[in-house]
């Protein structure tokens, strides 16, 4: 907006400021008095400093019980100076030059809020405005559509105005908005229809959101297409599966067997173990993300269909419409220059028949529409079903962390090392080590109990490491 002040010079808000624009918002009587005395501040509770140039927010603290503060149009670079006004409800701060969303941690009241027109690039900062039921922020920077979701924490959240952010020329811009925020109303000022939000949460069912989520990234073009690699291994529930990440965090912290790792026994045990263990679990890796690009396709292939359908649906619609009007317009040419009353009457009764027609029409198809969507729903859902029971007996089965894999690796690797240490052991009551042999280890193995103990501790200790990653893969594939 600093266009519109190019011959004014930018302003702090002082205290003169303020009083003049308590005394234009007072009654006439009530500015007298104002002008007269100096009115106490601590009973305004509505403010308006609109067009005053205003570039710095200052010296409204003693108005601590403002619920109404309007800051619009003008060229505030900053939010800032609002930390006493706890009891505001409604702040317009729209048409200024506000770069990042803040200050407004204390505002915990607020339920409207206006940063329409400004040049705002992330969604922030916002985490205590728990109370917020309507939020514009359109016309800014935002380019992200993902920080969107960024707003689920405002539960109370009813309105959002978006619209002229660099974002809503996405495609489906309008249906991801509507699926992370399920509560919404109202999206740039149009109502959010019903049948969509029914839509979208039947496709959530018992099994959490994160399907639905699944959906709308294949919506913006960012299911199996372009997803980073960290991002694509979690989806596909085998993230660090593609490495020594998992051994690593076996025996990262196993400072038993790291005492032993000197031996030359133990050493080569220790050599041999990883790459078994690795291999295992690069197999399910790879696997994981085959299957993984069969649920992407399945799903990409849905919302081909689903658009599919409603485009028929739209065009023969605009069709029947289109008939319609071209009759109508032709039916009341006819009125016009009708010569008697009973044709002009008759082509009204004929009009009140066609409307009916085409309510009836535009029935047929809102039915025949929602029966196909039905049907392809439904479709999905068994493939989906296919799909990923199929995968968890694999994981169980084909490439299991229990039975003759990665847990039977860890019990066998457990047995050659305890039968190293009993021959260590006997070595060392023998007095057969070798002189070199270290002092940390000599002092590690002088009790049985204790090393035996220890062994078998850490040995528990990388079983339920085991069990806990093949837990979370199948708990989040369950999940999805």
């Amino acid at each position: 907006m600093s266009q519109f002040f190019g011959n004014v010079e930018p302003s702090i808000i002082d205290d003169e400021m303020v009083q003049k624009a308590i005394e234009e918002k007072c009654p006439e009587d009530l500015g007298d008095l104002a002008r007269a005395e100096s009115i106490n501040v601590k009973v305004v509770t509505e403010l308006q400093l609109s067009f005053k140039c205003i570039l710095q927010i200052d010296n409204l603290w003693p108005l601590e019980n403002l619920t109404k503060l309007q800051l619009d149009n003008n060229v505030i670079e900053k939010i800032e100076g609002l930390e006493s006004l706890v009891h505001l409800v409604w702040l317009d701060l729209s048409f200024n030059n506000i770069e990042v969303i803040e200050g407004l941690d204390t505002l915990v009241k607020l339920q409207d809020l206006s940063l329409y027109s400004n040049r705002i690039s992330k969604i922030e900062h916002m985490d205590t405005l728990e109370e917020l039921q309507i939020f514009s922020i359109g016309k800014n920077n935002l380019t992200i559509l993902e920080d969107v979701v960024y707003l689920r924490r405002l539960k109370n959240l009813r309105t959002l105005n978006l619209s002229g952010n660099p974002f809503c020329n996405k495609e489906h811009y309008t249906l991801f908005v509507v699926a992370h925020l399920p509560s919404l109303v109202y999206l740039d000022f149009k109502l959010v229809r019903d049948t969509m939000v029914r839509f979208l949460h039947s496709l959530i069912g018992k099994s959490g959101n994160s399907i639905l989520q699944s959906l709308c990234f294949v919506a913006l073009g960012a299911g199996s297409l372009q997803k980073s690699g960290s991002q694509k291994h979690t989806t596909a529930f085998v993230e660090y599966l593609n490495g020594s990440f998992l051994f690593d965090s076996l025996y990262g912290e196993d400072t038993e067997v790291a005492k032993l790792a000197s031996l030359p026994e133990v050493e080569d045990l220790l050599q041999a173990y990883p790459s078994w263990f690795v291999s295992v679990c690069e197999n399910l890796f790879n696997y994981g993300l085959e299957e993984y690009e069969k649920r992407e396709a399945e799903v990409s292939k849905f919302y081909k269909r689903f658009h599919e359908i409603l485009t028929v649906n739209q065009q023969e619609s605009k069709r029947i419409i289109s008939d319609f009007e071209n009759r109508n317009q032709r039916r009341l040419d006819e009125i016009d220059h009708a010569r008697s009353g009973d044709i002009a009457e008759s082509k009204r009764a004929e009009g009140k028949e066609d409307v009916l027609q085409l309510w009836d029409a535009l029935m047929t198809l809102e039915v025949l529409v929602s029966n196909d969507l039905e049907e392809l729903l439904q479709d999905f859902k068994r493939s989906i079903d296919v799909i990923v029971s199929t995968f968890i007996e694999n994981i169980q089965g084909i490439y299991p962390f229990h039975s003759i894999q990665c847990r039977d690796l860890e019990n066998q690797f457990h047995e050659k090392l305890m039968e190293m240490t009993f021959a260590i052991l006997k070595k060392l009551d023998k007095d057969e080590l070798e002189e070199d042999f270290p002092d940390a280890v000599r002092r590690f193995l002088v009790d049985k109990d204790t090393i035996v103990s220890a062994i078998n501790m850490s040995h528990s200790i990388r079983l339920r490491k085991i069990d806990k990653r093949e837990s979370d893969m199948l708990c989040n594939t369950y999940q999805w």
